[in-house]
């Protein structure tokens, strides 16, 4: 006869009710302590769901565009940006036709930027410029876009949510420049913009990218000789990096020793001339020495002819170097083997 044994069951949880259980904990709390929140939540009808300190007792709340424009501005006055945010959001939601709406939008971007979530400013103050193409203070709408997008390219980092810091992101940044360019080419605060994405190219190693930015700059804001002669440099400088990274490409050196070379003819007293010049020589130098390798293996193939166009190239690119020195000698080398043939 055999003898049944019984095993203990196991018992296990489904993650759904795991949740379930934590949800269930949470309302409990709320309901059982409704006065101890510092922030009860309140439901309005037709506004939805808003947290409001113990005392407030919706004194922020007005029955008019007007008044309630002017409660954001005394409370972003007052430093209460928690008040200042409700009460243009109300606006916003609540008048968006009236002619208050388009200052409300402005101070929900100034609340949010007050409160440290720049990527939430910055997308009130776009909802501002798209939505009221005429607004006043257009102009400085797009300073404080183009600051909040400069933190953000020094390493400020975006936020989950728009609370939980993540990790900076060139490419968001890069985006965030185009869109102010975007929204005004020729205004006072584009040139820099344009740069801006340059930069933010640059940091991603994009430097393809990079120098299409740097090159729009120079050509767009050509009558501007600060942004025009430094936006040709930056491109040099990224055609540079572009042509010593991995490997050598001379095609793009080239493309870097002319931009420097124009840098030069059209910014002569720049003090940057000197840089330049020894640039375009470091280049040349590299140059030379993928020409004479390439010519060492024409050679080595006996492919006579195509060794001497390259060993030919060496002296072009760097006439006076030791490596140009060799090169006379192997061109002499192969000239005297072509008569004896």
């Amino acid at each position: 006869m055999h003898r049944l044994t019984s095993r203990p069951r196991l018992f296990t949880v489904n993650p759904m009710n795991r949740w379930s259980v934590r949800i269930s904990l949470v309302l409990l709390v709320l309901v059982m302590f409704p006065y101890r929140s510092p922030a009860p939540l309140i439901y309005r009808p037709g506004e939805g769901w808003s947290y409001e300190k113990a005392g407030d007792k919706g004194d922020w709340r007005k029955d008019t565009a007007k008044s309630q424009t002017d409660i954001a501005k005394q409370a972003l006055e007052k430093k209460d940006y928690g008040i200042a945010f409700k009460a243009a959001r109300r606006v916003v939601k609540n008048w968006p036709l009236s002619d208050y709406a388009p200052e409300a939008q402005y101070l929900l971007g100034r609340a949010y930027e007050a409160r440290k979530q720049d990527q939430n400013a910055f997308k009130a103050y776009q909802e501002v410029l798209e939505k009221y193409p005429k607004v006043a203070n257009y102009q400085e709408i797009q300073k404080r876009q183009f600051e909040i997008t400069t933190r953000f390219l020094h390493g400020q980092r975006f936020k989950l949510l728009g609370y939980i810091p993540f990790l900076p992101s060139m490419d968001r940044t890069a985006q965030m420049f185009e869109k102010i360019v975007k929204d005004g080419p020729y205004g006072e605060i584009a040139p820099q913009a344009e740069m801006g994405i340059g930069a933010a190219r640059e940091k991603q190693k994009n430097y393809a990218s990079a120098v299409k930015a740097y090159e729009r700059a120079a050509d767009r804001y050509s009558e501007q000789k600060q942004v025009a002669s430094d936006a040709l440099y930056k491109a040099g400088m990224a055609y540079k990096k572009q042509a010593t990274t991995a490997d050598y490409d001379q095609s793009v050196a080239g493309q870097a020793i002319s931009t420097f070379t124009d840098f030069m003819t059209l910014y002569p007293d720049d003090p940057r001339v000197p840089e330049a010049q020894k640039v375009i020589a470091v280049l040349k130098s590299e140059q030379a020495h993928g020409n004479f390798e390439i010519a060492k293996f024409y050679e080595k193939k006996k492919h006579w002819d195509g060794a001497l166009i390259y060993y030919n190239e060496v002296l072009l690119k760097d006439a006076g170097s030791p490596l140009a020195a060799q090169a006379r000698v192997r061109i002499d080398a192969l000239k005297q083997h072509a008569v004896a043939q």
